[in-house]
């Protein structure tokens, strides 16, 4: 009998001063009962981090065809396509030739410095992709904000995102790798 997706429910409230987006999401995020609390709340900080009404989360790894998140225009042409950890050249080759932007969350302590030393010559020539690098200690840290119902809330400035539950408090720094 196949495992069912955990449902989780978040009220994130976004204050992206960089964007001038201020907006509270309340968002039902399926995870995959292969998904990490890890990986789920570094999904829900892409999401914070990119947010837009219409951003949306997809089927993630239950699909190697789309993104863990995007964001479409009314056409249904791909604006936005946001991926998650340490893909291979290939389904990022594939995702700049779909979408207008891509954005990659990279993590995963030193498994992600290698991925990025063997793969950072490749990517260069993809102009409509940007990557940045969460620590595995930042995201370790977020991991432990994981609950079936939270009340977040991300303030966004610079490169800095401060996360709150109302009683702790996490900075999360953004490395831009690309």
């Amino acid at each position: 009998m196949a495992l069912k997706a955990t449902i989780f429910k978040a009220e994130l409230q976004i204050a992206d001063l960089d964007r001038h987006y201020y907006q509270t999401h309340n968002l039902t995020i399926a995870r995959h009962p292969s998904e990490t609390d890890e990986r789920m709340m570094v999904r829900l900080l892409a999401f914070a981090l990119q947010a837009d009404e219409h951003l949306s989360f997809t089927k993630g790894l239950s699909s190697e065809d789309e993104p863990d998140i995007w964001l479409k225009n009314y056409s249904e042409e791909i604006e936005l396509w946001i991926d998650l950890g340490q893909p291979d050249e290939k389904r990022l080759r594939k995702a700049c030739g779909r979408a207008r932007n891509v954005v990659l969350y990279n993590y995963g302590g030193n498994t992600s410095d290698m991925w990025w030393q063997v793969n950072s010559g490749k990517f260069s020539r993809f102009e409509n992709l940007r990557i940045f690098n969460l620590s595995q200690e930042q995201t370790q840290q977020l991991a432990e904000f994981s609950q079936r119902s939270m009340r977040l809330n991300m303030t966004i400035q610079e490169g800095h995102v401060l996360l709150s539950d109302g009683e702790r408090s996490l900075d999360l720094v953004l490395e831009q790798r690309l």
